[in-house]
């Protein structure tokens, strides 16, 4: 098992009241609005990873579509139109906002929360496994938060920062194996550069190989780095992007020890939550039946790796559904 190091929180929000409105730090990203972002600043105010890159850094070496599981293929070329450090400062900045925000609302969960505790259990093993999709991940700075919003909704930013909203836990009433699926599907993302490859290709668009002044139109670095965070609040992914992050976020939650059948599970939690209304996420996610059907069909190429995974040694509890 990885170390991790979590500094300790003075936040002591109410966590069973879940009425906070969808305050200003909700994301148009995220598990039904995907997207990532980066780093942030140790600060007895968050919550950080440490450590945690003895085991996938070794494995750094062996390209993930050269490996038994899923294949996607290389990253996009696009990628390479926008700079991966500004992207990850740009990713830190917003998230940290996000943060103190949830901080001045009283609604970001205390380090000792039963359900931030199961968050980071989920996290440490998943993220592992992260440094051969993408060898910046051994310098993230991981970190998980839980927020209290009614959304069902969670992310990952650029540079390792994952976030769950605590609808998604309590009103779906998540297995820890549903939790890594999206967690996965998250980390995903920004592994592949999602929102890199996503702003590379508006850069292309405009004509714009310089992302700082003729993406933004803006003079300096700092301000640049401020419009990117603004910018990734914007961001949507295509289908062909959630796509690829469900399988990336099978494998990885395979390797870890979660069943990747749980993406099922979770898929048909998810439509029944919509109750027959089309959910906002379907405007870029596979509807759920197909997502299935892709889930389905790609297990025979995970479940060798969750068979030989070790598992979880603790299993937590589903999150108390909401008060009626």
């Amino acid at each position: 098992m990885v170390d991790a190091d979590f500094p300790s929180d003075p936040m002591h929000a109410d966590l069973e009241d879940t009425a906070h409105p969808s305050y200003a730090l909700s994301a148009s990203f995220g598990f039904g609005r995907c997207d990532c972002h980066a780093d942030a600043p140790r600060s007895a105010g968050r919550r950080l990873f440490t450590g945690l890159l003895g085991v996938g850094g070794a494995m750094a070496l062996v390209p993930a579509w050269a490996q038994e599981g899923v294949n996607v293929g290389k990253q996009s070329a696009f990628t390479k139109l926008v700079s991966a450090e500004q992207v990850e400062a740009g990713a830190l900045q917003e998230y940290t906002r996000m943060m103190r925000e949830a901080q001045r609302q009283n609604a970001l969960a205390p380090a000792n929360h039963p359900q931030v505790v199961r968050l980071r259990a989920i996290a440490q093993r998943i993220i592992p496994f992260a440094a051969p999709w993408n060898a910046r991940a051994q310098q993230w700075r991981w970190e998980v938060n839980l927020l209290l919003s009614r959304e069902l909704n969670a992310f990952c930013m650029p540079g390792g920062k994952i976030a769950f909203y605590s609808g998604i836990l309590q009103q779906l009433q998540l297995s820890d194996d549903e939790v890594a699926m999206i967690m996965g599907h998250e980390v995903a993302h920004a592994l592949r550069e999602h929102a890199r490859e996503r702003m590379g290709k508006s850069a292309a668009t405009n004509g714009a190989i310089e992302l700082g002044a003729a993406l933004f139109g803006l003079g300096n670095l700092g301000r640049g780095v401020a419009n990117i965070g603004g910018q990734l609040l914007k961001l949507t992914f295509s289908r062909e992007d959630e796509s690829e992050a469900d399988l990336v976020g099978m494998e990885l939650a395979a390797r870890a020890g979660y069943n990747p059948r749980a993406g099922i599970s979770l898929w048909q939690k998810m439509g029944q939550a919509s109750k027959g209304a089309p959910p906002q996420f379907l405007s870029t996610h596979p509807a759920g039946p197909t997502r299935i059907r892709d889930i389905e069909r790609t297990l025979p190429r995970v479940e060798g790796l969750y068979e030989r995974a070790p598992k979880p040694s603790q299993r937590f509890e589903p999150m108390a559904a909401p008060r009626r």
